[in-house]
């Protein structure tokens, strides 16, 4: 019997209905990484300083980061992220955000996250089973305003730069504690197996369709700071 079950389990997950699903599910996140950043152009007085995004080398959107209903409650976010490689940016890799939070909360609350990486250290991490932020990779809040500069000694040594989006408002955000996972069944659903993060992030794996959008976006958002720098 167990056996049995077994096999009608391995057969569930291989069937192309629950495939299709998975890949719609995904799809869709990534159109609503696309929409954060879309909206993030659209801010210019309010969006990332254009000397962090002349040196952003990777971006990390989660859409719909959700925290926890109760007094102790968890966080929990999947998005996608693309970094640099041979003067274009790769096809996204899927992540897992992940931490703790300890506020009063009385019901559910989301918000959309972008994480910037500023340095190549940040690429590195990123290809890494599992990330502490502010433990393995330092992170600091952001700065907003086109003409912000990261000039503190806690910016100027952050890998990663992180920014939230709530009620259509841009802002910087504490993400120390937060922990960053490779999601490897989207991975598998998307490029039809649990390609490295290495493989992905550095260029040599064709990005989806469904990724087109959301590429252009961050080409568009981080080449102008680099023009205009």
């Amino acid at each position: 019997m167990k056996a049995f079950l077994a096999a009608v389990l391995m057969a569930l997950s291989f069937s192309p209905a629950l495939q299709a699903a998975d890949t719609s599910k995904i799809d869709a996140r990534i159109n609503a990484a696309h929409a954060v950043l879309h909206e993030l152009m659209n801010t210019p007085d309010k969006g990332v300083p254009l000397d962090i995004a002349s040196r952003a080398t990777c971006v990390m959107v989660v859409p719909a980061f959700k925290k926890g209903a109760f007094v102790f409650g968890g966080e929990y976010g999947q998005g996608v992220v693309t970094c640099r490689a041979h003067h274009k940016w790769s096809a996204p890799a899927f992540v897992q955000l992940e931490g703790a939070s300890f506020g009063f909360q009385i019901g559910g609350q989301s918000t959309d996250l972008v994480l910037i990486g500023v340095n190549h250290k940040a690429v590195d991490d990123l290809l890494k089973d599992k990330i502490k932020l502010g433990g393995d990779a330092s992170v600091a809040a952001g700065p907003v305003g086109r003409d912000s500069q990261a000039a503190t000694t806690e910016l100027a040594n952050a890998e990663f730069l992180t920014y939230s989006r709530n009620r259509g408002l841009f802002a910087g955000i504490d993400l120390n504690g937060d922990v960053v996972h490779q999601n490897a069944s989207d991975t598998k659903a998307v490029y039809g197996a649990d390609i490295p993060f290495a493989r992905i992030l550095g260029g040599s794996v064709p990005p989806p369709a469904s990724a087109a959008h959301f590429l252009a976006t961050v080409n568009e958002l981080f080449r102008e700071g680099k023009d205009q720098k």
